[in-house]
This record gives C-alpha cells, sequence and structure tokens, in this order.
C-alpha cells in the first residue's frame, strides 16, 4: 500500500470497494510512523491498540451496510484538544499526567462520522509559539530538512499529514497555527470563520481568537474534514447558528468561477523572501488569464503583530490562570498554598508561556489596561474594517503565508521577536475573524515548500475553498517530502 497515493477521498473508494480494509491502512499507518516519526517526532502519544479496534470495528460496519463520511479513515489530532480517555498535555509539563475526562465537539463529530483516532501530535506549549520548539517534551523537525522547523503552534499535526502519518488532523489557529505549519510542510490547512467550529473541548488561549481547523494533503480532503466539524453547537456561546454549506458540492459547481482578487500591498512590500515573491507572482500571472486582479489596500496590517501580542498574551493570562496545581495537573511540593501555587506555575510552565502570561498580566493590570489592551482593541476594530471594505470591492484576497521559507531549528528561539513576526501575514485574519487557508504552491531552490494565503469574508469559507481548489489544479504538484521518498 503506498500511502503517497492515497487521499481520505481515495481511500474511502477504496475501502467500499473492499480493495483495502480498515485494518490494513491502520496497521500501515502505524508501520509509517515507525519508520518516520523516530526522525520527525510529530506525536507525543500513540493510540495504536485502540485504533486497530476501531479499525476491526469500521470493517464489520462497513459489511453490514452502515455509512460515514469517514468511516475507518485514520487521523491525528493536536494535543490541545480534548479526546475522553486519552491525555491532553498541551505540550506542557503542566498538564503531561492529564487525561481528557470527555471529547470536544469536533471530536464527537468526527467519531460520528467513523473517524479513528491514530494519536495526539506535538504542539509549541499551549499553542504558543511559532516553530514547535517550545514544547516542554521535544521539538518536532521538518519532513522536508529535518534541520528546520515543521511551523507551529501545529507543527505536529501538519508534519504528521506531510509525512503520510495519518490521512489528515486537526489544529488549532490563533495566529497562523494551522497556515503558518502547513506552509512550511507543504499541506492545505485551513483556518474557518471565527465561530464556523466549535472551540468547546479546545483547550483555551486566547478565546476571542482560538479556531479549531483541519489539515489535508489536498482542498477536497480539507473541504470534507472541515464539513463534518463546522456547524453551531449550544456548548459554545460563541459558535454561530448559522447553516453550513456543502463545501465538497460548492467547489465543484463552482470549478470554472472566475472572482474578484485583490493583493494587498502591505503584504507585498518589505522584506519578504525573494523566491516566494517570484512563485507567487507567477502563479498570480497565471490567474490573471480567468480572475480579475486588483490591488487593495489593508492599510492598518502594520499594526497586527503589536495588536495580536496585547490581546493574544492579555486572554492568555486570564486562560491560563486556572492551571494553579489545586484541581488537576502538575502540583509542586511546598509549605502552604501560595508557595504551592508559585512552584506549580514556575515549574510547570515553560519559558515562552511564562513570557506570554506576563506580557498580559502587566497590559490588563490597572493603570496600563486604557493604554495597551483598550488601544489594541480599537486597533483590531480598525484592522477589522480593513478587511470589511476590501470585501465591497474583491471576492477574495491573495497573500503569501510566511515571510520566509522554514527556518533552523534554533535559529530564532533566542529572539522572541523575530519569531513572532513568522506570523505578520497570518495574524490579521485572527484578529478579524475571516476564514483563511494555506496552500501549497511551489518549492524554494532549497526544496523547501511554499505556501500561498487565501482570506475571504466572514463565513463564506467555501469561497475560499472554490479558489483552493481551482489553483491546486493550476499547480498541479503532488508535495512528497524527502523523509517519505527515502523511508
Amino acid at each position: 500500500m503506498d500511502l503517497t497515493e492515497l487521499t481520505i477521498t481515495k481511500t474511502l473508494t477504496l475501502l467500499e470497494e473492499r480493495k483495502i480494509s480498515s485494518v490494513e491502512l491502520v496497521e500501515e499507518t502505524f508501520r509509517q510512523i515507525k519508520k518516520v516519526d523516530p526522525k520527525v517526532k510529530a506525536f507525543l502519544h500513540l493510540n495504536e491498540e485502540k485504533a486497530i479496534e476501531e479499525a476491526k470495528k469500521a470493517d464489520e460496519l462497513r459489511e453490514k451496510g452502515v455509512k460515514g463520511r469517514l468511516l475507518g479513515i485514520p487521523i491525528s489530532i493536536k494535543d490541545n484538544i480534548c479526546i475522553k480517555g486519552l491525555p491532553t498535555t498541551c505540550a506542557s509539563k503542566i498538564l503531561e499526567n492529564f487525561i481528557a475526562p470527555y471529547d470536544a465537539t469536533v471530536i464527537k463529530k468526527l467519531k460520528a462520522e467513523g473517524a479513528i483516532f491514530i494519536g495526539k501530535t506535538n504542539l509549541d506549549e499551549f499553542a504558543m509559539g511559532s516553530s514547535t520548539e517550545n514544547s516542554a517534551f521535544f521539538p518536532t523537525h521538518n519532513p522536508w530538512d529535518l534541520e528546520r522547523v515543521p511551523g507551529g503552534s501545529s507543527g505536529g499535526s501538519a508534519a504528521a499529514v506531510a509525512s503520510r502519518m495519518g490521512l489528515g488532523s486537526l489544529g488549532s489557529d490563533t495566529g497562523g497555527s494551522i497556515r503558518q505549519p502547513a506552509a512550511f510542510c507543504g499541506v492545505v490547512g485551513f483556518k474557518p470563520t471565527y465561530g464556523r467550529v466549535s472551540r468547546f473541548g479546545l483547550v483555551a488561549f486566547a478565546s476571542s481568537l482560538d479556531q479549531i481547523g483541519p489539515f489535508g494533503v489536498n482542498v477536497e480532503d480539507t473541504a470534507l474534514l472541515l464539513q463534518i466539524i463546522s456547524g453551531h453547537d449550544p456548548k459554545d456561546s460563541t459558535s454561530a447558528p448559522f447553516e453550513v454549506p456543502d463545501y465538497i458540492e460548492f467547489i465543484k459547481d463552482n470549478e470554472k468561477t472566475s472572482y474578484k482578487i485583490g493583493l494587498p500591498k502591505e503584504y507585498f512590500e518589505g522584506s519578504t523572501d525573494k523566491e516566494i515573491t517570484q512563485i507567487i507572482e507567477n502563479l498570480i500571472n497565471k490567474l490573471k488569464k480567468k480572475h480579475t486582479i486588483k490591488e487593495i489596500s489593508l492599510p492598518h496590517t502594520e499594526y497586527a503583530v503589536a495588536t495580536y501580542y496585547i490581546i493574544a498574551p492579555a486572554e492568555a493570562s486570564s486562560n491560563l490562570a486556572r492551571y494553579d496545581g489545586v484541581k488537576y495537573g502538575f502540583r509542586a511540593e511546598a509549605k502552604n498554598l501560595i508557595e504551592m501555587y508559585k512552584k506549580s506555575r514556575a515549574f510547570g510552565f515553560g519559558k515562552e508561556v511564562k513570557r506570554r502570561i506576563m506580557l498580559g498580566t502587566y497590559a490588563l493590570s490597572a493603570g496600563y489596561y486604557d493604554a495597551f489592551y483598550l488601544k489594541a482593541s480599537k486597533v483590531r476594530t480598525l484592522i477589522t474594517q480593513d478587511f470589511l471594505k476590501a470585501f465591497k470591492e474583491v471576492d477574495l484576497i491573495l497573500t503569501p503565508v510566511t515571510p520566509t521559507p522554514p527556518f533552523k531549528i534554533g535559529e530564532k528561539i533566542s529572539d522572541p521577536l523575530q519569531m513572532y513576526l513568522s506570523d505578520i501575514f497570518t495574524i490579521p485574519v485572527n484578529l478579524a475573524g475571516v476564514p483563511g487557508i494555506s496552500l501549497p504552491i511551489g518549492l524554494t531552490s532549497n526544496n523547501l515548500p511554499i505556501g500561498l494565503q487565501i482570506i475571504g469574508p466572514h463565513f463564506k469559507d467555501e469561497l475560499v475553498l472554490s479558489l483552493a481548489y481551482q489553483i491546486e489544479k493550476e499547480v498541479n504538484t503532488k508535495f512528497i517530502p524527502p523523509v517519505v521518498k527515502n523511508s
């Protein structure tokens, strides 16, 4: 069985035609994990025994004529999304021994369609980072070049899908944490409109920004996963009560549709890597034959990173206050309650998490709230208004995903500001709550993948998928990393 030839949709056909069984598929997936993951280190926890049991059940159900949109399909889940009975560590020492007592809503939806969970993937601790080097356990490596980062914070999920260790994955995106690793690993990653997918069961980082989304090897697989996890959830007060369109049907019906596409000048100025710029420009020239391309402006883009690094840490400092050693997670030995709080948090959290907690607490403190948090909230509104104005002129927006190709492990970890700038093109999408996708469109001269970002209006996720589907056909390249080819 050649896993590089499989997509979710192809595999479902093979399973239906009884050309392969789910047990064979899952066993082959774990063989791939055992070959490749010692080098890539995408997984924190594997679920092999239970996954094979579930695969047997899936084969039995299929024999009985039971249908499921993911029946027997192996996928991985970022380790900040709860699966009942499995660890949910958020790659942090403070939750090292925590076993989730319930399923996240997205997990319930995937289970209902027959998905098989092969394991939990590595991430930057509490999803705070752009390289998956901030994991408390070990860094993940990029399958295209093992000396480079896979991006973050969902680096484990992106690396797993790129390495064909499972046919898809779920991650979370607070400031680019799905799209940036998808670009670095050469897979498709989708950040839905805020409110499109329930956050119930996602361990909170910054509640007004966090959104769960899918990774796939192509747009159709990503659209299918998004279809299944989307929809209103009464358990999440920010979940939108809107009907979910049929994404697969939409992208296929609109394969020949022409769109008005905006290129924000602010994203194409400055220090973006020349090869990234060239690959995107070459693609834009091809798109001009079919679509209307127009330069637009998103004037408040330059303030996005500063705005994000006030709002996100402020919300994180509040959300992470619950980890105090009392109810669950790591508890330090101490003489009294106050000392126990201090020691548990000092030893349980890593450097980056502590940095953001301190930043956020400072921004929310008396005397600084108006100067920092309130002002940042006002700028966030201006950034949102930029997008609303732009979408009156165009249907969709194209930008780079990252200013550079994947960087080397250790290259930016000691310079937080340089690391934060890795998300300069993805952060505005979260601040505005609009949908965005990262789509692989080419390779650099060093054989490293380059991603294109497509941004759409609120709750027009299907438009983003539609253009991505068209571009994928235009690019017509399979992105198989060397670690897979050589294994």
